[in-house]
């Protein structure tokens, strides 16, 4: 005879049992939007991908911002280009390293 033992859900992580802290937000641009993706190197958890997405959403003109830990790939969506230093320094400030657009 086996039996299955269920385990309660961890709380009060940042990180979702799928290692995101993100709820899957839309990246899709509206019209006229730039939409860019970058390589963050660096990542590896939900966390990482929240501290990466809430600098460059600091950025003036972001409207979306999705961080991918397991890519280590980061589409931004802006009102228009963005200046590469700009989210070199929001990247930095995250803790982590930009490699330059993927």
């Amino acid at each position: 005879m086996t039996t299955e033992t269920q385990l309660p859900q961890a709380t009060g992580s940042c990180c979702s049992p799928s290692g995101s802290c993100h709820d899957g937000a839309d990246t899709e641009a509206t019209p006229g939007a730039v939409t860019t993706v970058y390589r963050v190197t660096g990542m590896t958890c939900g966390h990482c991908e929240g501290a990466v997405s809430e600098e460059i959403s600091g950025i003036e003109g972001v409207t979306s911002v999705k961080a991918v830990a397991s890519t280590g790939e980061v589409t931004v969506v802006s009102e228009a280009p963005l200046s590469e230093d700009a989210v070199r320094a929001a990247v930095d400030e995250a803790g982590y390293e930009l490699a330059g657009q993927a």
